[in-house]
């Protein structure tokens, strides 16, 4: 019976999650299976990998055939390495116990490196939340001042407009008291030359 070992999918729609397992080939790819060796998730960042590595180097030994996407899976959690030293310890070329220092050598490496990414990952989210905090910062001071100019232009424009109505009234003032004095300049020469024409009456 050829075996695969291949990812098969759960999760919900446009979130995806995947289970590994060692299935015969000629099943569908989301039915019976044979043994689950790990799960996969792609929606975190590194993406979430628990792989029975033991299981899988059963399998593989065994001539199970990995799919592309699970064969780098299986490369990245180590189990093709663990594969390819057992194979050298069956051949005599070290021991079990040199091919489990130079495994677990490679897996610290390995953590260390995704350790690496994730910390690097987390001070990029926190510059860009950084980034984003001042620049709402900046947009918020910008507004504000804005509304402040434009609070201190409608003050200057009304002190402008009750300026000019001060003038208007000044000069309104100014034109009923020259009115007022002309009327009473002619008022006063209307009863001069109506004293004269008296004054006249009586000589005659």
């Amino acid at each position: 019976m050829p075996v695969k070992i291949r990812l098969q999918r759960h999760g919900k729609k446009g979130k995806p999650f995947y289970w590994i397992v060692a299935a015969d080939a000629r099943s569908k790819r989301d039915g019976r299976y044979l043994e689950k060796l790990g799960t996969y998730n792609p929606n975190t960042n590194p993406a979430t990998i628990d792989l029975d590595v033991d299981g899988a180097v059963k399998w593989l030994e065994f001539g199970a055939q990995p799919s592309d996407t699970a064969k780098q899976l299986l490369s990245y959690k180590g189990a093709l390495m663990k594969k390819h030293l057992k194979g050298g310890v069956n051949k005599g070329a070290f021991t079990e116990e040199e091919a489990e220092a130079k495994f677990q050598a490679w897996l610290s490496q390995k953590e260390q490196a995704i350790a690496d990414k994730t910390s690097a990952l987390a001070s990029a989210k926190a510059k860009k939340a950084a980034e984003a905090h001042a620049a709402e910062k900046a947009s918020n001071e910008a507004r504000a001042k804005a509304q402040s100019d434009a609070a201190a232009a409608a003050l200057v424009a009304e002190e402008a407009v009750a300026a000019e109505e001060a003038v208007v009234v000044e000069e309104a003032v100014a034109v009923e008291e020259t009115v007022a004095v002309e009327e009473a300049v002619a008022e006063e020469a209307v009863n001069e030359a109506s004293s004269e024409e008296t004054e006249t009456k009586e000589e005659e």
